[in-house]
């Protein structure tokens, strides 16, 4: 019998959120990452874990990098779109290359609600906005537009049938 963990570190709900989802569809253990002893990792067959994007960094991955999981999927939740972002820096910086090479690694959109941003978090998006508006408006991409249109306002761009190419990959580890 095949068990998995489901583990997440979120600052605002929608890595949580989509944790949920991935742990009732796979029937895991979810667990919050300051929540599970690192040496409890190699108990489970499968850990997907999931962070948060910011400023390139994966929020938490530390604890699946550093700890042996027998089988690693990662997700990571942030703002831009995954269909036209290329996360090979973000990749780079978070994950030595023997992990690069063996994890599958998948990228969801989140949300933003700026209300609850945190100081530091709301100082990065007003810089990010004063440089996308000095950007000369020939040179802005759909994504740099639709930020400077909705900023300040509260965004979701979570779905649940997002999760359901990790689901799918998962359970064809599963089956192996």
């Amino acid at each position: 019998m095949n068990n998995i963990a489901v583990i997440y570190k979120s600052n605002y709900g929608t890595t949580k959120q989509y944790a949920g989802w991935i742990a009732e569809a796979l029937g895991a253990d979810l667990f919050e990452s300051s929540s599970i002893k690192p040496e409890k990792l190699m108990t489970y067959d499968i850990v997907v874990y999931g962070g948060g994007l910011y400023a390139s960094g994966i929020l938490g991955v530390d604890l699946v990098v550093k700890n042996p999981c027998n089988r690693l999927v990662i997700f990571t939740v942030g703002l831009a779109d995954p269909d036209t972002t290329d996360y090979t820096e973000t990749l780079t910086k978070n994950l030595p290359a023997d992990l690069r090479s063996t994890v599958k690694v998948f990228h969801l959109r989140g949300g933003i609600d700026y209300k609850k941003l945190g100081f530091i978090h709301k100082k990065m998006m007003a810089m990010l906005k004063n440089q996308l508006a000095k950007k000369p408006v020939q040179e802005r991409t759909e994504e740099n537009k639709y930020f400077l249109e909705t900023y300040g306002d509260k965004i979701d761009f979570t779905s649940k049938e997002t999760v359901v190419p990790i689901t799918t990959y998962v359970q064809t580890l599963r089956g192996m």
